[in-house]
């Protein structure tokens, strides 16, 4: 059997979230780094795998996918088998956590994409933050905070008793905000504080991490 191939960059957040993924269902895998500063998402090749030339893209066999999030659904289901159960069996249990995979993609990635942007990335860049967007983006994710407080004080994960997608779905856009002033956000609210130091701290999560500093 084939191993699957996941192309991509360490350094994209939609990346880091498939190989999060890949790892935690422990699946042999080909890593097939994708040259971003060498324009290599923009090429036939790559195009053909993903049309808009944007990382990851995955090959299982003759399947090929890309959007992460969907990528993450189907080896969750294709792969229930294997590894750490991503997904819930139960259809109740599994509507409640895609309901917060929902919320991850979008009430809160768009706020704290914009705040990665602007405060982790703009400045590697050379680029000036927009103070502007900041404060509009730190007082939307602020909401959407208070959210997850309020439901992990219920509940020792988003979607549930187990660690699913939707909580393995904010650990890229994690890694990049808590390098920033973001992090007091996450620090001043304890229940959401413990959930960022549980999944920040598994395994599968720390290769990618490893993955990453290589490049």
């Amino acid at each position: 059997m084939a191993v699957i191939k996941v192309h991509g960059n360490p350094l994209s957040t939609a990346s880091m979230r498939v190989l999060a993924t890949v790892y935690e269902k422990e699946i042999d895998h080909e890593f097939v780094f994708v040259d971003m500063r060498a324009g290599e998402h923009k090429k036939e090749h790559f195009l053909s795998l993903n049309p808009f030339g944007q990382v990851p893209a995955l090959e299982d066999g003759d399947l090929k996918l890309f959007e992460s999030r969907a990528i993450n659904k189907y080896i969750a289901y294709e792969y229930a088998d294997k590894g750490t159960q991503l997904i819930y069996q139960d259809s109740k249990k599994m509507a409640i956590t895609s309901v917060w995979m929902e919320v991850e993609a979008q009430q809160c990635d768009p706020a704290a994409s914009k705040l990665g942007w602007e405060l982790a990335i703009k400045p590697l860049l050379g680029m000036s933050t927009n103070i502007a967007v900041v404060e509009e983006n730190e007082a939307n994710l602020a909401k959407v905070l208070d959210v997850y407080e309020s439901r992990l004080a219920q509940s020792k994960y988003l979607g549930g008793d187990c660690f699913t997608l939707a909580d393995l779905h904010h650990l890229p856009t994690l890694h990049y905000l808590f390098g920033t002033q973001v992090k007091k956000l996450f620090d001043s609210r304890p229940h959401v504080s413990a959930w960022v130091a549980d999944i920040t701290a598994r395994p599968a999560w720390l290769k990618v991490l490893a993955l990453q500093s290589q490049q």
